[in-house]
């Protein structure tokens, strides 16, 4: 597949992406096929999966011509499997596969204590899935392994969305130990592929700062509100789902933790409704969904970024903490920092930033592609 001068560079410049209006000639080509990419004077760029819908028609594996068989597969998850076992300490649950991020651009696969759950993201992964299992099954000897393809992104790719296991039995929930404590995720209804593990590392430095009462905003299975129980008197955990909640204190009761108290609710509305009844706490924790999904809603997301932020600040004590995420790729950490900056000054807060944090070491970010950097964590103290 012949591909322009432009993709010619971005390709040159090590991002694995290239569009649909980059294509000179696409060569017969037939959805999710593996193809030699050369460039506008026949030298070969490398090898890549092509999609027949997306725009980011090609995503390239790498620059030498090899065949995606098994021993190509086995050879890119054993690297990935590698360097979990270098960077993931005390925790039986972690991201196995971060597609771009370990060259599998459309791979996601995520381990929970012998159980993998798996997102084929795009037309090339969708193809390999019966090589992939069999080397998951050979690399790792999984009980189960589950598919969750249900997320939107696979319509751009014209792929059905879809939760099916692939493999063994998964039960209800699945039990993994995390930072001493054991946690708990459904890998076939829960959010993403079971529960949030970008986060792990975040918990522990969060737990190291809070006291007091707190306050865990958007707490889904209660990732954060689970680790500042053992630092804090008290923790409010607050999240729309019932039954993210219902996981949360399943979790809560299998580790003995008696001190946190679960409410379904929605934030925005609970925040305002504690400022004017003049709740205080010792630590506030934000950690909302993406609210920039996409380039063009950025400013809009800046504003919510802002107001929950301001709500935020408004009940903090004097010394106290926040802690205040986005998952939005599209909202970078200076976008992060100005706009608490922004929202600080309009509650007549001062802020100390304590740490800037990022995603867990096993979301590998590559340094030229900066979509595999997606996580921004600001634990920040209020000093006035």
């Amino acid at each position: 597949m012949r591909v322009n001068r432009k993709a010619e560079g971005r390709a040159a410049s090590g991002h694995p992406w290239i569009f649909a209006s980059d294509i000179e000639d696409r060569g017969g080509a037939q959805p999710g096929d593996t193809v030699k990419v050369v460039g506008p004077r026949g030298q070969a760029i490398g090898i890549a999966h092509f999609s027949s819908t997306s725009q980011i028609t090609l995503r390239v594996l790498g620059r030498r011509l090899e065949t995606t068989d098994s021993a190509f597969f086995q050879a890119r998850i054993g690297e990935a499997l590698a360097h979990r076992k270098r960077v993931v300490t005390d925790s039986e649950a972690f991201r196995l596969v971060y597609s771009e991020g370990d060259r599998l651009p459309g791979l996601i696969a995520d381990y929970y204590n012998g159980h993998v759950v798996l997102q084929l993201l795009t037309q090339g992964m969708d193809r390999s899935a019966d090589t992939i299992v069999a080397v998951l099954q050979n690399l790792l000897n999984p009980r189960s392994i589950v598919a969750r393809n249900d997320v939107p992104v696979r319509k751009l790719e014209s792929l059905p969305l879809e939760s099916r296991v692939l493999f063994g039995a998964p039960p209800d929930r699945v039990e993994f130990r995390m930072n001493g404590l054991v946690l708990q995720a459904d890998l076939v209804r829960g959010q993403k592929t079971g529960t949030f593990l970008d986060q792990r590392e975040n918990y522990l430095a969060a737990a190291r700062f809070a006291r007091g009462n707190a306050l865990d905003c958007f707490s889904s299975t209660g990732g954060f509100a689970l680790h500042l129980a053992k630092s804090c008197e008290r923790v409010e955990a607050v999240d729309s789902s019932a039954e993210a909640l219902r996981i949360a204190g399943a979790a809560a009761e299998a580790n003995g933790i008696s001190n946190i108290q679960f409410r379904e609710a929605n934030v925005f509305d609970l925040l305002s409704g504690y400022a004017g009844a003049r709740r205080r706490f010792g630590a506030v924790v934000l950690d909302p969904p993406a609210f920039a999904k996409s380039r063009a809603n950025r400013d809009a997301a800046l504003k919510a970024y802002r107001e929950i932020n301001y709500k935020a600040l408004r009940l903090i004590e004097t010394t106290g903490i926040l802690v205040t995420c986005s998952c939005s790729h599209h909202v970078s950490e200076s976008d992060l920092l100005e706009t608490v900056a922004a929202a600080a000054l309009d509650a007549g807060r001062t802020l100390r930033v304590l740490e800037r944090r990022s995603q867990g070491q096993d979301h590998p970010i590559l340094l030229t592609v900066p979509e595999t950097l997606y996580l921004k964590c600001l634990i920040l103290q209020c000093l006035d």
